[in-house]
């Protein structure tokens, strides 16, 4: 397969060569893709916190919501409103475009546990946390520690590569402390994404967002050993003593 910034004749393809093309189907720019995705689940998380009685019935505006229903809307809207401005001003992309069938796959996804984990947090008879304060509060301290160091971890990956280049580096642990991650994982962006839902699940201690924080950690494992193993075989240096995503284990 020929990359996006590969010539014909840097390929050596002359005139007795037989060139294959594969039609990918119709594609969309991964820009679109992620701001779609991303947005999706901002606006429906607080459509059943802002107005409830849309959902559950004119009653259920009546019921005031626990300290930690405002808490967990609070860090669902942090965390989405960071991935948008990411998307528009931190990520740098190594391709162009993609299928436009993945834009409808993330979004049902997305947007399907958006609907799941508000329906029940944001519920008339939700439950607050049995250890009370120091579950929701202990839970929120590692959130917001998680989401800076994903935040961190995303703008070294953008530092390492120029502006209008395609050039991959190996990433290496630098001077800000949320980054020493990269000493132990190849992507610790996706080991604090993680650390964010589960403590968000622990904090809300919400069935729905444990089986959010599974379903997005084992698509993430798949997505850091994929990068993980083109580190390899991309760079001969690179540090073998690095695991994929969890440090000593995955």
């Amino acid at each position: 397969m020929l990359k996006d910034s590969d010539t014909l004749e840097s390929v050596g393809f002359s005139g007795t060569s037989k060139l294959y093309f594969k039609d990918l189907g119709p594609q969309i720019g991964w820009t679109t893709v992620f701001l779609t995705e991303y947005a999706g689940p901002l606006i429906i998380y607080l459509i059943f916190y802002i107005r409830p009685s849309f959902i559950y019935g004119a009653e259920a505006s009546l019921k005031p919501y626990a300290p930690v229903v405002h808490i967990a809307a609070g860090c669902w809207s942090f965390h989405y409103a960071k991935r948008l401005l990411e998307t528009v001003f931190v990520h740098r992309f190594s391709h162009s475009t993609m299928p436009i069938f993945n834009i409808l796959k993330n979004s049902n996804y997305y947007w399907g546990f958006a609907a799941f984990i508000a329906y029940f947090i944001n519920h008339p008879l939700y439950t607050p946390p049995m250890f009370g304060k120091k579950q929701i509060y202990g839970g929120l301290a590692i959130f917001l520690q998680a989401e800076l160091g994903n935040f961190s971890v995303h703008l070294a990956l953008r530092n390492l590569r120029p502006s209008g280049s395609k050039e991959r580096r190996i990433p290496f642990a630098g001077n800000n402390p949320f980054t020493w991650l990269f000493s132990f994982v190849s992507c610790p962006n996706y080991t604090y994404e993680v650390l964010a839902w589960f403590s968000f699940a622990v904090m809300t201690q919400s069935l729905p967002a444990f089986l959010f924080c599974l379903a997005g950690f084992y698509q993430m494992a798949v997505w850091a050993r994929a990068k993980h193993q083109a580190y390899y075989k991309e760079f001969k240096n690179y540090p073998r003593s690095r695991k994929a995503i969890l440090p000593f284990l995955l």
